[in-house]
């Protein structure tokens, strides 16, 4: 196997790859890269054996051929090198040498037949969407996913598959955030299925803000999204989602509407002196008008008052301030929306005169 490519054309595959090998394996190839060198180019791979990620490179290949080099390395040796640099990799007696200008580099490599490969995904359920907007999804919910949760099905996020109509929720038990894209999908079968966080994750990188279609094949086992560049397959997790429905409070009677800038920064200075464990912070509603306080353990306070658009009776209620603050930055919309019903009841969070996008929050007691 030999090829010569120049490093921006290398190093952008390797770095979209890079993500999902782990810095400690229970196999030694999982630390390394599965390259494969055609007529058609590069096909680089990695896995963790629940995400795998595949990049390509268009380049012109000397001799065809597949190998595992170590991921780490390889990315480490492109980096270093200088911009515009040309690198000759050969494959020779089980060793890759790399050169480029007067630098040599000899890799130790591992057979491309030891290299788990993730089976054909069944595609069941198989869309398009703007790249865009699987990115929009996923921004606008993935923090409300739970991290190491004995319900091992809240360690990643829903995804829900209707008529024209795909919705990711994610929730860790405490706060929920849902969010609906129309899709062109004919299927009048509503099908659920959850992506691991760490595939969730990996995705949300790779997606670009562009209006490039992504097809997106649901299967048995397997989620897999693809664009021209790059496929990335993921496992879903066996599990059944909590009937997030029921979470969504309905028929709240004292609505907010706040300047959403306003009401970031308000709470971002307010919680600086917030409990660092609980992260607690009180809201004192008053017609028109919305006070802020915080205390912690050295007895020291921040109050923070501001006109809101409020016509409901006084109410006291404490949340924690960090699941405010991430909400508010998904919402891009001038003015958030905030209903309530009383101090023991989830609040709703939304843009004003859309359901497309849907908070919920749990109070505190403090």
């Amino acid at each position: 196997m030999k090829f010569t490519v120049d490093r921006e054309s290398l190093l952008k595959p390797l770095q979209q790859v890079i993500g999902v090998v782990e810095r400690r394996q229970t196999l030694p190839v999982l630390g390394n890269l599965l390259i494969i060198a055609s007529n058609d180019g590069l096909q680089i791979t990695a896995t963790d054996l629940e995400v795998e990620i595949q990049a390509t490179a268009k380049i012109g290949v000397d001799e065809a051929g597949e190998i595992t080099l170590p991921a780490r390395k390889l990315i480490d040796i492109c980096k270093a090198l200088p911009e515009g640099a040309s690198i000759q990799v050969t494959i020779k007696d089980q060793k890759a040498q790399i050169r480029s200008g007067k630098s040599r580099f000899t890799l130790s490599t591992l057979p491309a037949a030891d290299f788990p490969v993730v089976d054909q995904v069944q595609g069941e359920s198989n869309f398009s969407i703007e790249q865009g907007k699987l990115k929009e999804l996923i921004d606008r919910t993935q923090f409300s996913m739970a991290q190491q949760d004995v319900r091992y099905y809240l360690n990643g996020l829903m995804l829900e598959i209707g008529k024209g109509l795909l919705r990711a929720v994610a929730t860790d038990g405490h706060r929920l955030a849902l969010c609906d894209m129309n899709v062109d999908l004919a299927s009048d079968h509503t099908r659920q299925v959850i992506v691991p966080r760490k595939g969730i994750q990996e995705l949300q990188r790779l997606l670009e803000d562009s209006k490039e279609p992504v097809n997106v094949e649901i299967g048995t086992n397997h989620v897999r999204v693809r664009t021209p560049e790059v496929s990335f397959t993921s496992k879903l997790v066996d599990g059944r989602f909590p009937d997030y429905d029921r979470v969504v409070p309905k028929g709240g009677d004292k609505i907010i509407v706040a300047d959403r800038d306003l009401f970031r920064q308000a709470l971002s200075r307010t919680s600086i002196l917030s409990n660092e464990k609980y992260r607690g912070i009180r809201l004192n509603l008053e017609k028109n008008n919305v006070k802020i306080q915080a205390h912690n353990p050295e007895q020291e306070e921040a109050d923070e008052e501001f006109e809101v658009d409020y016509d409901g009776l006084p109410l006291e209620i404490g949340f924690n301030v960090t699941y405010l603050l991430e909400v508010l930055g998904s919402v891009r919309s001038e003015n958030v929306e905030i209903t309530l019903s009383d101090s023991n009841s989830s609040c709703l969070i939304r843009q004003p005169g859309t359901q497309q996008y849907r908070y919920v929050v749990m109070p505190m007691r403090l």
